[in-house]
């Protein structure tokens, strides 16, 4: 991606989670990255493009991420959720806004880029699945997936809780996801 591109959709990413997909124009989101909106066609069929792809690169990056973790030969299957567990928290916190755009602007998105989307999203939960299934062999793979989604919604949740300092915030994310996966 080259470093244009990145710039914008982070901008615009800023821009949905402040004012909301239909409170922002592409004139908008090319003043805030020094272009004018109809420069931002070069890159973007459009304004819904642009959420697409903010949504779509966010979870090639989740997806990716954990892959490569649970793959790691330095990353025992033991540790494989642990691991998971604090990507998805650095993710979380450094992210929030495409955590609050993921969450409240899923109806504002094309049909083929929420099924992209939701490709990586679903294969994303599997790799989850897979690294708690050792933990809690007592769960169906249903309750297992459930459980997973469920620890989403707390880390996802970042952005709208107390401000507290990052290191502190990150501690208590990771107590809270931990112990609620398996116990």
């Amino acid at each position: 991606m080259t470093p244009r591109r990145r710039q914008i959709l982070d901008t615009a990413a800023d821009l949905f989670a402040a004012r909301g997909f239909h409170g922002v124009s592409v004139g908008d989101i090319g003043a805030a990255v020094g272009i004018s909106g109809p420069a931002l066609y070069k890159h973007f069929s459009g304004k819904e493009d642009i959420l697409g792809q903010c949504l779509l690169h966010a979870s090639e990056r989740l997806l990716e991420g954990a892959r490569a973790l649970t793959a790691a030969p330095e990353t025992p299957s033991a540790d494989a959720l642990g691991a998971l567990i604090a990507f998805h928290t650095d993710f979380a916190l450094s992210q929030p806004s495409l955590i609050v755009i993921q969450e409240r602007e899923w109806g504002s998105l094309g049909e083929q880029a929420r099924a992209q989307v939701r490709e990586r999203q679903l294969a994303y939960i599997d790799v989850w699945t897979r690294a708690l299934r050792p933990h809690r062999p007592d769960l169906t793979p249903a309750q297992a997936r459930a459980a997973v989604q469920a620890a989403f919604g707390l880390l996802n949740s970042t952005p709208h809780s107390a401000r507290l300092s990052r290191a502190t915030m990150r501690a208590l994310l990771t107590r809270m996801a931990h112990a609620a996966l398996t116990s």
